[in-house]
């Protein structure tokens, strides 16, 4: 089944323009149809993200990315469940060997309550219990996840703020313990997000070529 991101919002490594700097941001529709090699459609319905390490990166950060994201942001209690499941192969990873892969943010926010990354074969997540906490409890999930080989990433969350990180490749598997919201999230809306987003700042030494690219083979995104 092909995967679709037609609606959801893409953060390129493409500026808005010659005078504006800034990560260029549209829809999966939009970034289809013209950046074909930075998103493109492989022949089985996958979609490969490009995310070359020297490129436009948001405000906040000097760092680049090819990243989806949910455009409408949801309260905790506006369903029972919310899932986010990805299934990927880094075909390529920056110099840093690391990635942010899955996220679940907080809507006006730089510290998401879940960030899930692939360092080095590795893969962990880092959780905040609070909102705005200052450091996230950090943990390792799954090990021997190469490039090349696809993996399974699931972040769950439900109406009371219990949320949960799972992986699966080449038939291990891995997941948190239960990750329980503070009260201090109540207030605040989240969206998902996923795909890569390198872990490294970049200068005019930086190798042009350097960077990553993944292929996603499956998105299910689902609230109810």
């Amino acid at each position: 089944m092909a995967v679709n991101i037609d609606k959801l919002t893409i953060t390129t490594p493409v500026a808005r323009s010659s005078s504006i700097p800034i990560a260029l941001e549209l829809t999966g529709a939009q970034a289809l149809a013209t950046l074909p090699g930075i998103v493109s459609r492989l022949a089985d319905g996958s979609i490969r993200f490009n995310a070359p390490t020297r490129g436009a990166s948001s405000k906040s950060t000097q760092r680049t990315r090819c990243e989806w994201k949910e455009p409408l942001y949801w309260a905790l209690g506006s369903a029972s469940r919310h899932r986010n499941h990805q299934r990927m192969a880094l075909e390529k990873v920056n110099a840093a060997q690391k990635v942010v892969i899955a996220q679940m943010h907080v809507r006006d926010d730089d510290s998401p309550v879940i960030k899930v990354f692939w360092n080095k074969g590795k893969i962990s997540f880092g959780f905040r219990q609070d909102f705005n906490q200052a450091i996230p409890l950090n943990a390792d999930l799954l090990t021997e996840v190469p490039p090349g080989t696809p993996f399974d990433i699931t972040i769950e969350v439900n109406s009371n703020g219990v949320a949960s990180v799972s992986a699966i490749c080449n038939g291990r598997s891995a997941s948190s313990p239960s990750l329980l919201m503070a009260a201090t999230w109540n207030d605040h809306t989240f969206d998902f997000h996923g795909g890569i987003y390198n872990q490294l700042d970049y200068d005019e030494t930086t190798p042009t070529d350097d960077g990553s690219v993944c292929v996603i083979s499956h998105l299910d995104l689902s609230h109810q």
